[in-house]
């Protein structure tokens, strides 16, 4: 078991440093997503993305730079037996001390019908800040990667009719003084798989009920029909285009004000004329 952990540790320190832990870094510094006598509450789905950041976290922790503190928090939503014993062997696998605690989520959102995915996840967020509040800690951090993000901002244009980014922090609303926090931002998903082969690491998909029931449309692992039209998308543009997703992603930090026709701030909707006799914009 330590071999295995010592070597999963040590792919991360040598082949995947450059892929992995450079841009883990490379987010946190950008973004300004640690600062000294953070808790950070690690939160564990079970998932490659997930098992993958906390590992990023420890291996930052050694690091030493400055002084914060680390909870891998896991949340079992009522997954079957077979699936948290899964979780659970991983983490022990690859040397992560998961807090988990319980909740009925899965009963809750299997009562709404049709695809529960949005609510069960604003569900699952609102258990998690709670958890974390209680064990002290101010930040929680989530497994969202770059592919996480393009898709995001591309999805939303398509099928909401707004542009905005998935943002690599954001205050709770509803959680005094905690903050959400995303450092595999610069993480791609596919150097995220290529880390677990090289490791033989074989970890959770998506396991709630919907998912069981709906292989078709969850084959991946992903039970949001869109997101997977997303995904095909960009893949074609991709063939014609290397740069599609990098363009997509700084499409987020080069917004012309001064050529769109409106925006929201704080909630509040404006208009270009607004502004447009004054040349304000």
């Amino acid at each position: 078991m330590e071999d295995r952990q010592a070597q999963i540790e040590k792919s991360i320190q040598k082949k995947f440093h450059k892929s992995l832990f450079s841009k883990f870094t490379k987010a946190i510094v950008k973004y300004e997503l640690l600062k000294p006598g953070d808790k950070v509450a690690v939160c564990i789905s079970g998932g490659k993305d997930s098992m993958l950041m906390a590992k990023l976290f420890q291996e930052l922790q050694r690091h030493d730079k400055y002084p914060f503190e680390l909870v891998f928090l896991c949340m079992d939503p009522g997954y079957s037996a077979p699936n948290r014993a899964l979780i659970e062997s991983n983490a022990a696998l690859m040397g992560i001390p998961i807090r988990i605690f319980e909740s009925d989520i899965f009963d809750s959102v299997d009562e709404v019908g049709g695809s529960p995915c949005y609510l069960c996840a604003r569900m699952r967020r609102g258990h998690l800040y709670h958890q974390a509040q209680e064990l002290g800690c101010n930040k929680i951090a989530l497994g969202h990667h770059m592919d996480d993000v393009i898709e995001t901002v591309l999805m939303g244009m398509l099928y909401a009719g707004q542009f905005q980014a998935m943002m690599p922090k954001l205050h709770s609303t509803n959680f005094e003084g905690m903050e959400l926090i995303r450092p595999l931002y610069f993480v791609r998903e596919e150097d995220i798989r290529h880390w677990c082969a090289y490791n033989d690491l074989h970890f959770l998909r998506c396991a709630c009920h919907f998912t069981e029931q709906n292989q078709e449309v969850c084959a991946s692992g992903d039970s949001d029909s869109k997101r997977l039209e997303t995904k095909a998308l960009i893949a074609r543009l991709k063939e014609t285009n290397p740069q599609v997703e990098k363009n997509l992603l700084k499409t987020t930090e080069n917004v012309v004000m001064n050529k769109v026709l409106g925006y929201k701030f704080d909630g509040v909707k404006h208009d270009f004329l607004e502004y447009y006799e004054e040349k304000k914009i």
